[in-house]
Parts: structure tokens; C-alpha cells; sequence
């Protein structure tokens, strides 16, 4: 599966951005998909994920801000940001996990990354 990460921007703290994920290559509903980041300075992190039977999992410092959500008919993942705030900047990366990558526990592929930039 080849990833494609768009939807970054700068935004207010407090606005909001939605990002995308489209997916091409491979059958898309049999992935796991979801969202890291890496702030500046910062080790990579996990923020959302949703499996292929659509659960979802948050990391804490975005629950009840952040929603995942798939299209399965257009293979795509998206990342609805709500509430922004300045610690939110970061390079967001999407991943798909096919069913055997999700079986020993890697990320099957990657997207470029889209950078996201919170202002106070």
C-alpha cells in the first residue's frame, strides 16, 4: 500500500484541520490505519488508529479533540483536529498494517508526512 498525506496547514490555536490519507496499492479495508507525529525536537508518537473493523484507540493528550475515521470506498484514512493547540505542532504521519504485519507488530508502510503548525 502506497500512502498519501495531505491537509496540513497553520492554523489559530483552538482551530481546526483535517487530514487525509489516501491509499493506493493493496486492499485498503484489510489494513489497520492510523496517525503518528513527531514534534519538533521530539521522538515519534502514536496519535489515533482505526482497524480494519473500524475500533478506534486515541492517544490520551487528543481524546475527546481528534476523531479517526475511514473511507473504505474511497481508501482513504482521515484525521478530523479539533481544538488545536500549540503542542499539536508537529509532522503528521499516516501508516497502513496489513493482517500479517499486524501479527508481528510493524507498520506495513508510511506517508510523507504533512506539517501541521499551531500558533498562540
Amino acid at each position: 500500500v502506497q500512502l498519501q498525506a495531505s491537509g496540513g496547514g497553520l492554523v489559530q490555536a483552538g482551530g481546526s484541520l483535517r487530514l487525509s490519507c489516501a491509499a493506493s496499492g493493496g486492499i485498503f479495508s484489510d489494513n489497520n490505519m492510523g496517525w503518528y507525529r513527531q514534534p519538533p525536537g521530539k521522538q515519534r508518537e502514536l496519535v489515533a488508529a482505526i482497524g480494519s473493523d473500524g475500533t478506534t484507540d486515541y492517544a490520551d493528550f487528543v481524546k475527546g479533540r481528534f476523531a479517526i475515521s475511514r473511507d473504505n470506498t474511497k481508501n482513504t484514512v482521515y484525521l478530523q483536529m479539533n481544538t488545536l493547540k500549540p503542542e499539536d505542532t508537529a509532522i503528521y504521519y499516516c501508516y497502513a498494517q496489513s493482517p500479517w504485519a499486524a501479527m508481528i507488530g510493524i507498520k506495513t508502510s508510511w506517508g510523507q508526512g504533512t506539517l501541521v503548525t499551531v500558533s498562540s
